[in-house]
């Protein structure tokens, strides 16, 4: 009996020592770091313990038609900014995030300092859209969008917010303005 328990908890102990540590810097299609899709406000002092977490008002949200969260690390840098589905509800989920920092990355290794060479490398580029200042690349495979200033492109594509742009027309050293994940 008393090797049978012994033999049970040396397969415990090995199957608890085998569990993948979840990487609080990756972003994956359903989550980014140990944020998930699915989790909520209130929820965001388990997930960020270390970090501070700041928040616009309300009423100040309402005004400027933004009302997201901000994490900062121990050292005041600025890792993420979230914007919740409804504002002033603690049960809301997070719909989107601002990736700031370039500790996060990707599993393919595209973080904030990427170019779009890099995106354009490593996946399949589902969409680019056409804004007035910018060009928005989509990429379905991990729920993302990446920004990328017009400036970046050749003059031609600049000042042209009717042209259907394509991927070959980006320069491969066009770097991200910024980098968002939706869900």
């Amino acid at each position: 009996m008393r090797k049978n328990i012994i033999i049970v908890f040396a397969i415990a102990i090995t199957a608890l020592s085998c569990q993948k540590k979840q990487d609080p810097f990756l972003i994956e299609k359903q989550n980014v770091g140990l944020l998930t899709d699915s989790t909520q406000v209130k929820d965001l002092k388990l997930v960020f313990p270390e970090d501070s977490i700041a928040k616009n008002n309300p009423e100040e949200a309402y005004l400027k038609a933004d009302y997201s969260i901000s994490i900062f690390d121990k050292s005041n840098n600025k890792l993420l900014t979230l914007t919740p589905e409804k504002i002033d509800d603690s049960t809301s989920t997070i719909t989107t995030i601002k990736v700031v920092d370039s500790k996060f990355k990707t599993k393919k290794g595209i973080t904030v300092n990427s170019t779009f060479g890099d995106i354009q490398n490593n996946y399949k580029i589902s969409s680019i859209q056409n804004t007035l200042k910018n060009v928005v690349v989509f990429v379905n495979d991990i729920n993302a969008f990446f920004t990328i200033d017009k400036k970046e492109l050749p003059s031609e594509l600049q000042f042209n917010t009717s042209a259907k742009i394509e991927a070959i027309q980006i320069p491969e050293k066009a770097k991200i303005k910024y980098f968002m994940i939706g869900w």
